[in-house]
């Protein structure tokens, strides 16, 4: 739940963290710098295909962690909600904004719907991803029945909805441990004003058969972005949120058993075509450490090589964690928090939670494969992404860079077909 705290405009330096076939080979091992124009952050994929037709244009994907625009943020936001909580430590959400004042001084607000996102919103212009998917950590929603046992209850009031909008979010990831923070009349609400607004989501219904239902993305001249949204114990959801034939909630994993997985691959065969791209969005594991269990790692290579998974989209820890590359398919274990109010909250500050990612994934629709994957580094501060100073962004790359190594990933295939995995930061 909660995280520690702790520029200016300029030509990029690329780093590369990736330019061969071993991602394993960046152990202990510096980045090696790339130049590159400073008005895009791409190069052109390494297999050396001639243009492409529009069938088989690459797709690129943004990806981040949670976004949690509750609570604190909400206060903010042109239409704040009743702030009460029902924290054991905290009964007032303007609380948190005091908080992170006192860490790093005035908020103004209310803000503009875009300010959350700051310096993110010109990256997302920049990079003209054809699907914006993100993990939505709360309720978007004005009801008051609050889930009775539960330590923590986030939500975003419905008139702040236009925070994700400004953003130009299609997809939210529902699946998680506080979309039902305000009981299933909030889920309705957070279902209905999500939909209004135009964004689609996955991993939450008013029945099983809707929240197993997925969100499917057209994208012109390029093929569709197919998106289930997972929920796992592991990261604090209720056992009694998973959702029933006759019941709301999430779509809960039973485990991570090879049946699951034959269940999953059963509900993507129902809806898949040639040239879609396949994500399947898991909230999984702890909020805090690096290690990757093995039932995790077995169960994403698993989701790859029976359930025709093209990319693996993992989040609830609250900073990025390694990176895998398995037969040309991105497994993103734990992307981090990307948006929250927990600036200024001390503990954990070994993991640097006010830094995180973006990720950009371009892939091949034809065999979904990976054909480079950029990480943008940003910093929390003052509930708005910043840019982060060189030092903050060479300390989370060279974490990065050892996690990635931990993983000891190679990529199978054709030597000549080379995945660029990309470090960009801004001077």
């Amino acid at each position: 739940m909660q995280g520690p705290t702790t520029s200016k405009p300029g030509r990029r330096r690329f780093l590369r963290l990736l330019g061969g076939s071993a991602l394993g080979a960046v152990t202990g091992a510096p980045f090696t710098r790339a130049r590159a124009r400073g008005e895009r952050l791409q190069a052109m994929p390494r297999d050396n295909r001639s243009d492409p037709s529009p069938a088989t244009r690459p797709l690129t994907i943004f990806l981040c962690g949670d976004v949690m625009t509750g609570r604190g943020i909400d206060q903010i936001l042109p239409h704040p909600g009743d702030p009460t909580l029902h924290e054991s430590w905290v009964t007032d959400a303007a609380e948190y904004l005091r908080i992170a004042e006192r860490a790093n001084g005035p908020i103004p607000g209310p803000v503009a719907f875009g300010y959350p996102w700051g310096e993110a919103l010109e990256e997302l212009s920049r990079a003209k991803s054809d699907v914006r998917l993100i993990n939505l950590e709360t309720a978007v929603t004005d009801r008051d029945d609050w889930w009775p046992g539960k330590g923590i209850h986030y939500r975003m009031h419905p008139r702040n909805a236009g925070c994700l909008s400004a953003a130009g979010i299609d997809c939210c990831a529902l699946a998680n441990n506080h979309v039902l923070d305000w009981g299933y009349p909030g889920l309705e609400q957070t279902l209905e004003t999500l939909a209004a607004a135009g964004i689609r989501t996955c991993g939450a219904g008013r029945t099983l058969a809707e929240a197993q239902a997925p969100a499917i993305l057209e994208c012109p001249g390029k093929g569709r972005v197919i998106v289930l949204a997972l929920g796992h114990g592991s990261s604090g959801i209720p056992g009694e949120w998973g959702a029933r034939p006759d019941r709301p909630g999430v779509d809960l994993l039973p485990d991570l058993s090879p049946t699951t997985v034959g269940r999953i691959a059963d509900r993507v065969r129902t809806v898949r075509r040639a040239g879609d791209i396949v994500v399947a969005s898991i909230h999984w594991g702890g909020n805090w450490g690096y290690h990757i269990p093995a039932e995790q790692r077995r169960f994403a290579r698993r989701l790859i090589d029976d359930a025709g998974v093209d990319v693996v989209h993992g989040h609830s820890s609250h900073h990025p964690r390694g990176i895998e590359v398995y037969r040309e398919k991105p497994i993103l274990y734990g992307c981090g928090d990307f948006l929250n109010d927990y600036e200024g909250i001390g503990g954990q500050e070994a993991f640097r939670g006010d830094l995180t990612l973006m990720y950009f994934l371009t892939l091949d629709p034809a065999s979904g494969r990976l054909l480079r994957l950029s990480l943008v580094p940003l910093q929390i501060r003052r509930f708005r992404l910043h840019r982060p100073s060189a030092a903050d962004a060479a300390w989370l790359r060279a974490v990065m860079a050892r996690e990635c190594g931990r993983l000891g990933t190679t990529v199978a295939g054709d030597d000549a077909r080379r995945i660029e995995l990309r470090w960009i930061e801004w001077d």
